[in-house]
């Protein structure tokens, strides 16, 4: 495990070769970066970061995961929302951002990337919050997606509430707590979304602090008791950044997760 796990957050990346928008808000963009080798087109890698959905964390600290995807073959987007502590963040337009945004990528992207993109449904990466809103687009737009790979998910948001996770991160997001307003957890939480049909594969480590990998364990419980077509791996020794750092021991394992969904499509 690397001295600082979060050093992976501030760490240069190759600019992306393109950035398209999805709507008229300055944060409703993506970043385009071109697969490395030559060959077909591919089906769209979307990564939606995390950072307890809070305006100070956005796109650019995913920036080493979506170079090193890029440099293994896959186009891929870095997908940027509106979070909590700007105009618009928070409820709904973090969810509607993120949905939007997921629908119309692959065709921007296919235009933007000619021969190197096709337009059928991406792959999800979701970090953290991302990997809630990840599986939130999955369970209510399963159409404008190919497949999950949710990496220490927040997927149980009123679970998240109790245990106060990043000090009111989810009470920031929807308002206030689950007896508030039961709608929006009954609209937003994953844990409350399934079946999740989307082919789906959790990646949790067992050294996570930020999110405790029981929320996973019992998330994925719950689905899979429920119909949905998921499943767990849990990593140890790797805690919460390390699933998205490409010089971490858990890279390898990410890699082949990714492989095994898109080879699905």
């Amino acid at each position: 495990m690397p001295a600082d796990p979060r050093a992976v957050l501030t760490r240069p990346a190759p600019e992306p070769h393109r950035t398209v928008a999805y709507g008229d808000h300055p944060d409703q963009v993506a970043d385009l970066r071109l697969p490395a080798n030559a060959g077909p087109a591919r089906p769209l890698v979307v990564v939606v970061h995390g950072g307890f959905w809070r305006a100070e964390y956005d796109r650019r600290h995913t920036g080493p995961l979506a170079a090193a995807l890029a440099a293994c073959g896959y186009p891929v987007a870095q997908l940027e929302y509106r979070r909590t502590g700007q105009p618009g963040g928070g409820w709904p337009g973090t969810l509607t951002d993120v949905l939007t945004g997921v629908a119309a990528l692959p065709g921007l992207a296919a235009e933007a990337l000619p021969d190197r993109v096709t337009r059928a449904a991406p792959i999800l990466i979701g970090h953290s919050a991302g990997g809630q809103l990840a599986l939130y687009v999955a369970a209510t737009a399963q159409a404008t997606v190919g497949g999950v790979l949710a990496l220490a998910p927040v997927a149980d948001l009123a679970e998240a509430y109790r245990r106060d996770l990043d000090s009111g991160a989810v009470a920031a997001l929807l308002g206030g707590g689950p007896a508030q307003f039961p709608d929006r957890y009954a609209a937003a939480d994953p844990r409350m979304l399934v079946p999740i049909r989307t082919r789906t594969v959790v990646l949790h480590g067992l050294a996570d602090q930020q999110v405790p990998v029981v929320m996973s364990r019992d998330f994925v419980t719950a689905a899979r008791a429920a119909g949905s077509d998921i499943s767990l791996v849990e990593l140890p020794e790797c805690e919460h950044f390390g699933l998205i750092d490409p010089e971490s021991p858990a890279w390898p394992q990410v890699l082949g997760v990714l492989r095994s969904l898109h080879d699905d499509q």
